[in-house]
């Protein structure tokens, strides 16, 4: 009898409200304020937990469980607001969340903050709009259309020349090893999948809840969605059950498989800081500092047992162009620089792997004779006794720092970035295979490992071992490190290969085919590993076709919503 007088007392409360409110007691203006600051507090709360789900300044591995329900509070503001509305929603949580995530972007470059963010802001603005739309469209199914048109969004931003792949639900799980060994059936999109889909069916159960109505309500209204929602629940139970039970089932111990050993060299130093120094005698004695600490750690390595079949230097480690001032020498004191790190390298039986600008003199790309005819490559290079015996140039260039091809169309911008403290490369065209000592391997250069397309074609090509080389160390943040690496986790466990990264400050480390990280240098310190690896064959689900889960939930979301266009606009024709 109380509950019911309690509930009673409730609905005459409302009720008094909604009258004072039609005799202008109340102006409406005080309840759409209170509105705005609940649905504030909501997207706020969803990129909390978005952020927090990721490696963060808080907790360093981040906290994968909390992925499973980050979207529940945004998805609740969709549900309770209109289209225009929802744009604006949609641009106040790409940057909320972006700015808590990517926090670490200003100190990369004072552009890369900005334009990230903004981009997000449209984004997110746009899919707001489709997830509205799939809420006018399917009164009641919406959850299942907004789930595709979320998981086709993931995918379809990684694509083109703003491609990014920082923030992919699937990627907050890289530590849960058993989960995430379904990538090698699907990529990380099978992942994100699975995380993603309580998220959009629990807003759908508690769209009526209030906070009014207690806890016993939520248990009620999620026993009564299960209920409703049969197929959904126990398709979802089963495909998770099963991704559990192929991770735990397909475990593997590589101990009596045959190694890769591979030295990784970490100097701990942001090998680009050195060409902001005032003067050029300050920049060449910085060169030749790290020069000296990356062949010291070097002979460390070697000494060691047992001996390394490779050395790795991490991402552009040494800066002066080595093919350029040994063939043309314009530059004396980096010439100085090559010809100690040449004789150095000549004196080593042990083949090194090492990052460098690999300029050459291409008049067909650079007409400019003032410039020498001067191309730039961000490469990979191979030396075999102080010759380089083959080179990977970087294909998938960073955005606007690294890259920006539309000078012809955009010129005035393509100026202001390039005094903007940028360093513009050319593109690679060949997905190189190194033949490596008993093994092959490929060279993924840092944010190249973030997209599964590239793994994938390395290893179709033929290489054993993916050696990632990297340099976070701009970032001054373990976060940042360890949210690339959670990517990295991803490529090895795609593709059933064995990954190792050399990095200038973190994260330098082995990864098993697995993901399973086996040997870790302490960030931020001048340090080398010599790990061994597994050398492992055979073609993955994934290897072999690609993103083609991502690319079907893409084209299902396409379906859905022109079909419930359609369908909307056949019911009103026949209504009118």
């Amino acid at each position: 009898m109380k509950k019911k007088k309690n509930r009673s007392l409730r609905r005459s409360h409302k009720a008094q409200v909604q009258d004072a409110q039609k005799a202008g007691a109340i102006p409406s203006f005080f309840v759409n304020y209170k509105t705005i600051l609940i649905h504030l507090g909501l997207a706020v709360l969803s990129s909390i937990l978005f952020a927090a789900s990721f490696p963060n300044i808080l907790i360093k591995n981040g906290l994968p469980f909390l992925a499973w329900f980050a979207y529940i509070p945004i998805l609740v503001v969709i549900r309770k607001n209109g289209f225009l509305a929802c744009a604006g929603w949609g641009a106040f949580f790409g940057l909320a969340s972006y700015a808590l995530f990517n926090y670490w972007l200003g100190t990369f470059h004072p552009l890369a903050g900005t334009i990230v963010y903004s981009i997000y802001i449209v984004y997110l603005a746009v899919v707001f709009l489709f997830l509205k739309l799939a809420d006018f469209l399917f009164p009641k199914r919406a959850y299942l259309v907004q789930w595709l048109i979320w998981l086709a969004y993931e995918y379809l931003r990684t694509k083109g020349f703003l491609g990014y792949s920082y923030g992919i639900t699937g990627y907050s799980q890289w530590r849960v090893i058993p989960l995430i060994q379904i990538a090698s059936i699907t990529g990380v999109w099978g992942v994100s999948a699975l995380v993603t889909f309580p998220s959009f069916a629990l807003a759908d159960a508690l769209k009526n809840w209030r906070v009014s109505e207690g806890w016993r309500a939520v248990v009620n209204a999620l026993a009564l969605f299960c209920n409703r929602e049969k197929i959904s629940a126990a398709a979802f139970t089963a495909v998770f059950i099963a991704s559990i039970t192929f991770g735990i089932v397909t475990s593997r111990d590589f101990s009596s498989f045959p190694k890769a050993q591979i030295a990784l060299i970490q100097h701990n130093t942001d090998p680009w800081r050195a060409s902001r120094a005032p003067a050029k005698w300050e920049i060449s004695e910085t060169y030749r500092k790290d020069l000296t600490v990356l062949k010291r750690l070097s002979d460390e390595a070697l000494a060691s047992e047992p001996k390394p079949q490779m050395i790795v230097w991490p991402e552009t480690a040494f800066v002066p162009r080595i093919y350029w001032h040994n063939n043309y020498r314009d530059d004396q004191s980096s010439w100085a620089l090559v010809r100690e790190l040449l004789e150095y390298l000549s004196e080593k039986d042990t083949p090194f792997l090492l990052g460098n600008d690999d300029a050459r003199m291409e008049p067909a790309r650079n007409p400019n004779a003032d410039e020498k005819h001067r191309v730039d490559y961000n490469a990979a290079l191979l030396f075999e006794k102080g010759e380089i015996s083959s080179a990977y140039r970087k294909i998938h260039l960073v955005p606007f720092t690294e890259h920006f091809p539309y000078k012809k169309q955009f010129p005035s911008f393509y100026n202001f970035l390039e005094k903007a403290d940028t360093h513009f490369w050319e593109k690679g065209k060949e997905e190189t295979v190194f033949k490596g000592p008993g093994f092959t391997f490929s060279a993924p250069i840092c944010f190249e490992d973030t997209f599964g397309y590239l793994s994938r074609g390395f290893v179709r090509r033929g290489a054993d071992v993916l050696v990632n080389i990297s340099n976070d160390a701009w970032s001054n943040s373990l976060p940042a490190q360890n949210q690339h690496l959670s990517m990295a986790v991803f490529r090895a466990v795609e593709n059933y290969r064995p990954m190792v990264r050399s990095t200038s400050s973190g994260q330098t480390c082995a990864i098993d085919p697995q993901g399973r990280i086996t040997a870790m240098a302490s960030p931020f310190s001048e340090a080398w590993i010599n790990v061994s690896v597994p050398l492992t064959s055979g073609s993955t689900l994934y290897t072999l076709y690609g993103d083609y889960l991502a690319i079907a939930f893409t084209l299902m979301s396409i379906f859905m919503l022109l079909f419930g266009a359609v369908s909307c606009t056949i019911k009103k024709t026949s209504k009118g």
